[in-house]
């Protein structure tokens, strides 16, 4: 198995990509004008849980409480994979205040 990575700065923005096999296999694109923070991974404290919007607002250290709804919330399994039930379920089933 090969594996290239590809790295482009440039003052607007970085690019990284990763090639397997020849193939593009996946590209990554971070704007210079501030860093985005979708798809980063935190493990903090729930905030406010808001059973009318269905959702939850969790402390992640930033300026402003994060916001999750009941839909973007997923479950892990024993052998580590992600799992997303798709029956719905009620807000204050899956987080409380203060859980962490």
């Amino acid at each position: 198995m090969s594996e290239e990575i590809l790295i482009n700065v440039t003052p607007m923005e970085t690019r990284v990509a990763l090639i397997e096999n020849g193939p593009l296999h996946e590209i990554f694109i971070e704007p210079h004008n501030g860093r985005g923070h979708v798809g980063d991974i935190y493990h903090d404290q729930v905030v406010r849980v808001m059973p009318g919007m269905e959702a939850a607002f969790v402390d992640i250290g930033l300026e402003k409480a994060a916001f999750i709804h009941t839909f973007d919330i997923s479950s892990i399994v024993e052998n580590g994979f992600e799992v997303r039930e798709d029956t719905h379920r009620a807000i204050q089933a899956l987080l409380r205040e203060g859980q962490f």
